[in-house]
């Protein structure tokens, strides 16, 4: 078979890759390739990051093995690989190394359809690699002592020590401040609190409201545990002046001072910055800049999940007036009579938090819900192209899901949102249930401690 024809790529082996993967093993016509591309050995369950770098014991669990990633028997044709990707053309990818043994000879990889899912760049505290998927290094993190992380370079051997070198660092701070009241952040400051209850900890949020996507009942909740913890203190209202960091300002003790937009000054030997995720859509906007809304780096896709083309900015005051018309008239109109966008992209998928899909909260689950569309879409876009009876059925849609998260509020609480209901969960295991994720990429995995996650 030639590899210039009837291949999928697949970008990224997180969460909706991999499951896009699955199900296009399952479905694509024979003869078809799928390509599944990461720059990790193993899938990075990001999830248990916040725990695992804190609490000793547990680090290989967040890295998944992918050796049975496509959960098939006998994969003959599909291929896991681990590279950089360096660039997207219409119709290949380029890698940062070729792959000969497996029919690759060269860095660049021609491709029939692709799926994008990148997903965002890590916030500083949990970004392994200290630089963005291009190779540009990220702002340095605080660290206390003097104290630095270990090259990560996508091994799972690297990952772990990691892992322990990050527990070392958060052990050795008598004072931490914690930056940003997002799940993260609020994760990371309980855990620490609780797994060294001799510690200050300070989080510190610049809206009045925690997790503020989510229902009220969620900050309501999460301030009455943490207000049970004698060690955490939370600041809530206050915006840190990030200029004030690059100051690297200390007092006699030895620790960093940091100060908010409103001029108030926090001391702590060590600072965690937890402000958001950005979108990895770097690839896609060298690809088209029309593709990613400049406002907040999200790709935009069609209902199908193809990547689309953002409508030109309207300058004259005519063009104005036109689009505020059409807008109302879309508006006005019923969505069965709405036209399906137009795209020059309708064999590139984008999924995940790349993707402005739609209002879906950035989150694993809606990645992988988005990944089986897309490839249900692909398959369905194969079988018209080839001929096959399915060719009149219309491609599947996108919607998302109720709101969901779940959000531990140190070693064995947490809270839950899942739709309108709001609940506490008093029973979580240390690890976080770790072991539940290992079967979802294609592990026979049962035991919390099964020597095979070590794999």
């Amino acid at each position: 078979m030639s590899i210039s024809s009837k291949t999928v790529v697949v970008l990224g082996a997180a969460y909706g890759g991999p499951r896009a993967s699955q199900v296009l093993a399952a479905g694509l016509p024979q003869g078809w390739r799928v390509l599944l591309i990461d720059r990790n050995s193993h899938t990075n369950n990001i999830y248990i990051f916040p725990r695992l770098s804190v609490l000793p014991g547990h680090e290989h669990k967040a890295f998944i093995s992918n050796a049975n990633i496509f959960l098939a028997p006998e994969p003959i044709l599909h291929r896991r690989l681990q590279a950089s990707v360096t660039s997207i053309s219409n119709n290949s990818v380029t890698l940062s190394k070729a792959f000969p043994e497996h029919d690759l000879p060269a860095e660049i990889v021609p491709f029939d359809y692709l799926i994008y899912a990148l997903g965002s760049h890590l916030p500083i505290p949990l970004n392994l690699w200290g630089t963005d998927s291009s190779g540009n290094p990220l702002p340095s993190k605080p660290t206390n002592k003097g104290r630095q992380l270990p090259v990560y370079q996508g091994q799972k051997g690297e990952g772990i020590e990691w892992m322990k070198a990050h527990q070392k660092i958060v052990e050795g701070a008598p004072t931490v401040l914690v930056v940003g009241g997002g799940a993260l952040g609020i994760q990371f400051a309980t855990d620490i609190a609780e797994v060294h209850p001799d510690k200050k900890v300070t989080l510190l949020h610049s809206r009045k409201r925690l997790l503020p996507r989510f229902d009220e009942a969620m900050h309501t909740e999460i301030l009455s545990v943490i207000d049970s913890i004698d060690n955490v203190d939370v600041v809530l209202g206050e915006r840190l002046d990030l200029a004030s960091v690059e100051e690297d300002k200390h007092n006699d003790v030895g620790q960093r001072i940091v100060r908010t937009l409103s001029g108030r000054e926090i001391a702590a030997d060590l600072i965690l910055l937890c402000t958001g995720q950005s979108p990895n859509t770097g690839l896609l906007k060298e690809l088209n800049p029309g593709t990613v809304n400049p406002g907040d780096g999200l790709a935009h896709v069609l209902r199908t999940m193809q990547l689309g083309v953002l409508p030109a900015p309207q300058t004259s005051t005519g063009d104005l007036e036109a689009a505020l018309k059409q807008v109302s008239l879309a508006d006005a109109a019923s969505k069965e009579d709405e036209a399906p966008e137009e795209t020059p992209y309708h064999h590139i998928f984008v999924i995940g938090d790349a993707a402005d899909a739609f209002g879906a909260i950035p989150a694993g689950h809606n990645a992988y819900y988005q990944g089986e569309v897309a490839a249900r879409n692909i398959i369905r876009l194969i079988k018209r192209s080839e001929g096959a009876s399915e060719a009149d059925e219309p491609l599947e849609s996108y919607t998302p899901g109720p709101p969901a998260i779940k959000v531990s509020l140190g070693l064995n609480r947490g809270v839950v949102q899942s739709g309108d209901i709001v609940a506490r969960k008093d029973d979580a295991p240390d690890d976080l249930g770790a072991a539940s994720m290992w079967p979802l990429f294609g592990n026979n995995i049962t035991e919390a401690n099964d020597p095979k996650m070590y794999d």
